[in-house]
């Protein structure tokens, strides 16, 4: 589990499509160099979010300045990690602790699929508001219907507030401050590159229990399924009162 308050950007040092080492283990591999903030207390098999994507480390050097991750086919076909180039910027994450503050909000990095940089605006006198585009793609979940006006997203990573949805256009944005645009990669992004999108997963939940009620005619024994279906009587008779006024 992560925050999505990026700790450090690292740099791309080595990309091996194919690596064949112990710690490779014979697929696709990643070693990320300026990296010594989050691997002060680092052991293998720890996790590190890259770019907002929860990786195990396979390796690190002694002195504690690079370490390696492998990456499932799976994780290359859903993120934009296929995409890096040795010596790009990446976002890097420890798993939270016990004792971390949670400055943003619950990030699995678990990335749902990549949406692409729709447009970046300045908003004086020192923002940015990035909008990004969601495409539908037939036969898959529209991730869309999770991201709502100042509900939360990942975006590579970065846990940000969403300023508004365009369904429309199927767009959303987000604005970065001063501080942000220097500490993440997302500055860095040009109109049509892609980015990887962790819904909330909050919104998951609730739709699954909404459903499942749905589906057993609105009964419901947990909590959760309670409270939706006491709002949702509540918000019935509402509509229905003001239909008789």
């Amino acid at each position: 589990m992560f925050t999505g308050i990026v700790e450090t950007m690292g740099t791309v040092a080595q990309i091996k499509p194919l690596d064949t080492s112990s710690s490779g283990g014979g697929g696709f591999s990643l070693t990320i160099a300026d990296a010594s903030v989050v691997l002060s207390d680092v052991n293998l098999g720890d996790s590190i979010a890259v770019n907002g994507v929860c990786l195990t480390v396979t390796e690190f050097n002694p002195e504690r300045t690079s370490f390696k991750v492998g990456i499932a086919p799976e994780t290359l076909r859903k993120t934009n990690l296929g995409d890096l180039k040795e010596g790009d910027k990446v976002n890097l994450e420890r798993a939270m602790s016990a004792t971390t503050r949670f400055g943003g909000h619950f990030v699995q990095g678990h990335v749902d699929r990549t949406v692409t940089v729709h447009s970046i605006l300045p908003d004086p006198p020192n923002s940015l508001i990035l909008r990004f585009h969601v495409s539908d793609a037939a036969g898959e979940t529209d991730f869309l219907r999770y991201i709502i006006p100042k509900g939360y997203v990942t975006l590579d990573g970065t846990s940000l507030t969403v300023i508004d949805v365009d369904r429309t256009e199927r767009t959303f944005s987000v604005m970065l401050i001063a501080y942000t645009q220097a500490h993440v990669v997302l500055p860095s992004r040009k109109v049509g590159d892609k980015v990887n999108l962790e819904v909330d997963q909050i919104g998951k939940y609730v739709e699954n229990v909404t459903v499942a009620m749905l589906e057993h005619g609105g009964r419901s024994d947990s909590v959760i399924g309670n409270m939706i279906k006491q709002m949702v009587d509540e918000r019935v008779a509402h509509v229905l009162a003001n239909r008789e006024k």
